[in-house]
């Protein structure tokens, strides 16, 4: 199973564009997330370069700015290319991106705008005698 969650931190605006694809003109977003680890006592970053589509693309242009923090589930890809320093370099990319959660606070500090958590008059009562709660 190839199967990846990171938690890390935008490293740039996200940027988007439309592309037209077979079932039609699609949003697509783009943006680098940047996850640290410790390796034998030194902080090591790791980059991985994230994909949107559409309803998700939407949203994180909305809500992403560089610096916000954010965790990401979905396949990772890598591929191997030779850098401009002429090394060897490795990009990890999610493309197939099945959850994202945006984490925290803004960089800037504001909370998120508030027509993105519903009102509690928005909720809808849940009455259901077969609901495993009930």
């Amino acid at each position: 199973m190839n199967q990846v969650h990171i938690i890390g931190n935008l490293i740039a605006n996200p940027e988007s564009r439309i592309v037209n694809v077979r079932n039609g003109m699609n949003t697509v977003c783009n943006f680098t997330v940047a996850v640290n680890r410790w390796v034998h006592g030194q902080r090591v970053t790791d980059y991985f370069r994230i994909t949107l589509w559409n309803k998700l693309a939407d949203s994180a242009m909305k809500f992403l700015t560089k610096g916000r923090q954010v965790s990401v589930t979905g396949p990772v890809t890598a591929s191997a290319y030779m850098g401009r320093d002429d090394k060897p370099h490795c990009r990890m990319e999610i493309q197939d991106v099945q959850d994202i959660e945006y984490l925290g606070s803004r960089p800037d500090g504001s909370a998120a705008p508030e027509e993105a958590y519903p009102t509690p008059e928005e909720y809808a009562p849940v009455d259901d005698p077969d609901a495993p709660w009930g």
